[in-house]
């Protein structure tokens, strides 16, 4: 099975393999013994979610997590024309793929079956307005009790522990519903909108009236994004991409050129049948 499509799709060659995990994390993992009796875990699922994922067969193992600073650089384009930056679309997806995999690393060196709740963000650092820390962070779990489905696995059909963005609740919804995840799937698009000529500034002045390459720059981007998103589910045969968000950052770049990020959690079905039990309403009898 193939890696993560989003380079593919921009044409671009694929990153070489994230450098191992950090000396300091993997001191840290090996000094956790999960499924030892007395073994600490660590998580950021809230109370809520953690019971529910303990409901639904799994138990927590430790918090984990992946980083990588890159230099988020400018990439010149026609002030005049509607065109992607694809230089800095497969910059701003390579920093995500190499943050997410280090986090992957350390799910493995644990032998999690997956993480949940996992959290893909962007810090901008003070020592530099064009340096960004690219960061995952996630709960690694183990399956206590839960049916992987015919497969007989959790892990995804890339050999890796399973990733997911979605929340304690909807973790519990998804496997009670009979289906499980597969990875987040992600796709991103850095795109420059071209700039109006000043005859066209001053001919919509006073009207109300739509801007009709404006209004394609911004389809396209956001077609491109959730194109390639698409994709990587395709390579993971995937039945469907579920709790997908389209994010829209221009990272100090200006106006005129923005980022659309496109991301959500692949699935796989575990059964056929996908009927979960009704909610029972309870009427309370104290006055």
């Amino acid at each position: 099975m193939t890696e993560r499509t989003g380079r593919d799709v921009l044409g671009e060659a694929s990153p070489p393999p994230a450098q191992d995990v950090a000396e300091d994390a993997m001191r840290r993992l090996a000094r956790i013994q999960p499924g030892e009796k007395g073994a600490l875990f660590t998580s950021d699922l809230t109370v809520n979610e953690f019971l529910l994922v303990r409901e639904a067969g799994f138990r927590p193992l430790d918090l984990v997590l992946g980083t990588s600073v890159h230099h988020v650089g400018l990439q010149l384009g026609r002030w005049s024309k509607n065109q992607e930056l694809t230089k800095l679309s497969d910059a701003m997806y390579r920093a995500r793929e190499l943050a997410m995999r280090r986090m992957e690393a350390e799910a493995s060196a644990l032998g999690a079956d997956g993480i949940v709740g996992v959290r893909l963000d962007i810090e901008f650092k003070e020592f530099g307005s064009d340096i960004a820390e690219f960061i995952a962070v996630g709960t690694a779990v183990k399956a206590d009790g839960a049916d992987p489905g015919p497969g007989g696995t959790w892990l995804n059909n890339k050999g890796k522990p399973f990733t997911s963005d979605l929340s304690g609740q909807e973790f519990w919804t998804l496997i009670r519903a009979g289906y499980a995840p597969l990875d987040l799937v992600m796709g991103s698009c850095v795109y420059h909108v071209a700039h109006q000529r000043f005859t066209q500034v001053l001919s919509n002045a006073g009207r109300n009236v739509e801007i009709e390459p404006f209004t394609q720059a911004l389809y396209d981007a956001r077609e491109l994004a959730m194109s390639r998103m698409r994709a990587e589910g395709e390579a993971l045969e995937a039945e469907g991409i579920v709790a997908v968000q389209l994010k829209q950052h221009t990272h100090g770049w200006g106006g005129h050129t923005t980022e659309f990020f496109a991301i959500g959690t692949a699935v796989r079905p575990l059964r056929d049948d996908h009927v979960i039990d009704r909610p029972t309403v309870v009427v309370s009898l104290d006055g």
